[in-house]
């Protein structure tokens, strides 16, 4: 059945407006002839976009004839502002943007173990409002937040787990209550780097790929035809919990020692580096912070002298053995994921899979070619830690343009 009028209307002004974000301003020739709509239809949604305050003139665009220079239209990129969270166990960090994406402000703060829930949600709320103030916007019309865990996918929220601050429960509930009027949403921080990747990152190419994090702990998201596989309890990829030779014990329930994450968390790298006399400058500190960026400035250590030897205390075959044995470890768990999906692509991610680049993925993906006869290309993160900001800024702005730019039908009137 062919479309009604409106809802005509309606794709016409979403290809539109699509245009718009990929392409930036655009004239209403160049709408035209990326559309193949008719000139008389580009100006009619042209003037009900502008109509309801979705897009205006930016400027002119000078063209090599006579007459008046064609006029430049764009998205109103201050129509909504957006905020985008990494919450981490250590701490938090807040983006916070227009429309189309471009970061106006942003900040973190460190959120100490020890702090109580009410004082830690409290840290985290007020340095939200602080971002929102410094970007100047007036208030929030969506937030989407990445969190480490499962993410219910039934009522979509973050559920209670062992080993979790219970400040990242309540810092939902937090915001929503102080920002009645923005959507607020949580997504696992694993899959929100996932979709950044693809957008962005390593995965522009790929349909089918799996994400593995390595970073404070462990993670993995999966993307199977373009779409971001949850699972039916939201753990797709909670690969920390894969029992896997090399440990000392199994996995439970409420504790994944034992698991892959004993094999390829930040502190086992840390562990793994100093078998090989590698030892993170300053030392790895107490805190989480400091465990990830131990285990970074060791395999940045590491890759370094691989590739440009030298006379140090750590030599260039110490460090290569260190790799080898973190690629050994990763390619247990690589194996794992591949055996069942066959992804044919793993993106190393997360700060870890950064620092490694492709001079750990290039030996994990040697490892692998011998351990499976499914072809599987390893690549390093193009975005490390901060994919989780990215993918969470990514879909706030997915799902508010979403909200703005469907047209609301006008209601009939009385008779």
């Amino acid at each position: 059945m062919p479309a009604s009028p409106s809802t005509a209307r309606a794709i016409n002004d979403r290809l539109a407006l699509s245009l718009l974000q990929q392409e930036g301003p655009l004239t209403a020739g160049q709408l035209k002839q990326l559309t193949g709509l008719s000139r008389p239809t580009v100006a009619d949604l042209v003037e009900r976009l502008t109509a309801a305050g979705l897009i205006a003139v930016v400027g002119e665009a000078g063209e090599q004839r006579r007459g008046p220079n064609a006029k430049v239209y764009g998205i109103v990129a201050d129509r909504a502002h957006l905020a985008a969270l990494d919450v981490r166990t250590e701490g938090v960090a807040v983006t916070v943007a227009d429309l189309v994406g471009r970061v106006l402000a942003e900040a973190s703060v460190p959120i100490d173990g020890d702090t109580g829930t009410g004082p830690a949600v409290e840290q985290a709320v007020a340095l939200v409002e602080r971002v929102v103030k410094e970007a100047g916007a007036d208030r929030l019309h969506t937030v989407g937040i990445g969190a480490p865990g499962l993410i219910d996918p039934a009522s979509g929220e973050l559920r209670d787990s062992g080993g979790l601050p219970a400040w990242h429960r309540r810092l939902v509930a937090a915001l929503q209550e102080r920002l009645p009027e923005a959507r607020v949403s949580v997504e696992n921080e694993t899959n929100l780097a996932a979709l950044a990747e693809q957008r962005d990152g390593a995965a522009r190419d790929r349909d089918t790929f799996v994400l593995l994090w390595l970073g404070h702990g462990t993670g993995a998201a999966v993307v199977l035809d373009g779409a971001l596989r949850r699972g039916a309890s939201g753990g797709t990829g909670e690969i920390g919990f894969l029992p896997v030779p090399g440990t000392a014990a199994l996995p439970s329930a409420t504790d994944c020692a034992g698991g892959f994450h004993s094999l390829a968390a930040a502190a086992a790298v840390v562990d793994l580096a100093a078998r090989y006399g590698m030892s993170p400058a300053g030392g790895e500190g107490p805190s989480a912070v400091g465990v990830v960026r131990a285990a970074v400035d060791v395999v940045e250590a590491a890759v370094g002298r691989v590739r440009e030897p030298s006379n140090g205390v750590v030599s260039a075959s110490s460090a290569g053995r260190f790799l080898d044995a973190l690629a050994d470890r990763l390619a247990v768990g690589i194996a794992a994921v591949v055996a069942i999906l066959d992804p044919g692509c793993v993106v190393l991610g997360g700060e870890v899979g950064r620092a490694g680049g492709e001079e750990l993925a290039a030996r994990a993906q040697d490892r692998i070619a011998r351990m499976t006869p499914l072809p599987t290309e390893v690549r390093s993160t193009t975005l490390g830690g901060g994919a989780v900001l990215r993918g969470a800024l990514l879909t706030a702005r997915e799902r508010a343009q979403e909200e703005l730019f469907t047209p609301r039908e006008r209601p009939l009137p009385r008779v």
